[in-house]
C-alpha cells in the first residue's frame, strides 16, 4: 500500500482527493501549509507527494526545494493557474509531473500510477549491495545487516561513490570531484577525515575491512572476495581513478 501525502490548503479539494485515494487503496496524510508539509514528510515518509504550489507559510516550490535536498520521493505539483511559469519552475525544482486545477480524479490517478511505476523501476536499479552493506541511492539511505546507518549527506555521497566503484582504487582527487564537485577547492585531508567517519560507522561495526587505504594512491571499497581485492590493490595501481 503506497503512502501519499496530500499538501493542499483548500479543504474541499484535499478532503475529496483524500477520500478518492483511500477508496483506491492508498494510505494518506494531509498537510494544509508548507511547514506542516515538511513535518509530515519527515514523520509519514510518503512514497508520493501531491503538492499544491500556492500554500501558506512556505510555497509549494520552496517545500519541493527543501525536500529535494534529502530525498528523491516523487512529487506531482498541483497548480490552480496552469501557467507555463509554474510548470517550468516546478520541473526545474525537481517535480516529476504537474497537473492544473481543476482536474478529473481519473487523470490524477493515471498520473500517480505512471509516476509510481517509473519510481519502482528506478528503485530496483538504485540498490547497490556489498556483503552486509546495502545502499539505496533513491531514498539516500544505507543499511548494514539490515540496520539503518546514520550518515550525513557528505558521508552518503562518499559511500555511494565507493559502492559504485567496488574493488577500484580511487584517488583523493577523484573522490573530491565526485563528492564536492570539480569547482570546489577541498583539502585532501578532508577526504581522510570523512573516510574515518565512514569507517567508524561501518568497519568498526562489521569487524572487518570495507574501506582499505592504498598507500600512495587513495582508497578502495573491498568487495566480496576480500583477499583477492587486497592482493590486486597491492600488485598494481593500474585501476586508480584519476
Amino acid at each position: 500500500m503506497e503512502k501519499v501525502l496530500i499538501v493542499e490548503d483548500d479543504e474541499g479539494i484535499s478532503d475529496f482527493v483524500n477520500l478518492e485515494l483511500q477508496h483506491e487503496g492508498y494510505s494518506t496524510a494531509i498537510a494544509d501549509t508548507g511547514r506542516k508539509a515538511l513535518e509530515q514528510f519527515e514523520s509519514f515518509q510518503p512514497q508520493l507527494i501531491l503538492l499544491d504550489i500556492m500554500l501558506p507559510e512556505l510555497s509549494g516550490l520552496e517545500v519541493l526545494r527543501r525536500i529535494r535536498k534529502t530525498s528523491d520521493v516523487p512529487v506531482i505539483l498541483l497548480t490552480a493557474r496552469g501557467e507555463t511559469f509554474d510548470k517550468v519552475n516546478g520541473l526545474n525544482a525537481g517535480a516529476d509531473d504537474y497537473l492544473a486545477k481543476p482536474f478529473e480524479i481519473e487523470e490524477l490517478l493515471a498520473r500517480m500510477g505512471a509516476v509510481l511505476r517509473r519510481t519502482q523501476r528506478s528503485s530496483a536499479s538504485a540498490c547497490i549491495k556489498n556483503r552486509e552493506l546495502e545502499l539505496n541511492s533513491q531514498s539516500m539511505s544505507a543499511t548494514f545487516a539490515g540496520a539503518l546507518l546514520t550518515l550525513s549527506k557528505t558521508e552518503f555521497m562518499m559511500l555511494k561513490y565507493f559502492m559504485e566503484h567496488i574493488d577500484t582504487v580511487l584517488s583523493r582527487d577523484s573522490i573530491i570531484s565526485a563528492v564536492w564537485g570539480k569547482d570546489h577547492y577541498i583539502d585532501e585531508n578532508n577526504v581522510d577525515v570523512y573516510v574515518g567517519y565512514l569507517r567508524s560507522k561501518i568497519d568498526q561495526v562489521a569487524q572487518e575491512t570495507y574501506i582499505k587505504t592504498v598507500r600512495g594512491s587513495g582508497y578502495m571499497m573491498i568487495g566480496t572476495d576480500i583477499n583477492a581485492s587486497i592482493s590486486n590493490a597491492s600488485i598494481s595501481n593500474a585501476t586508480v581513478s584519476k
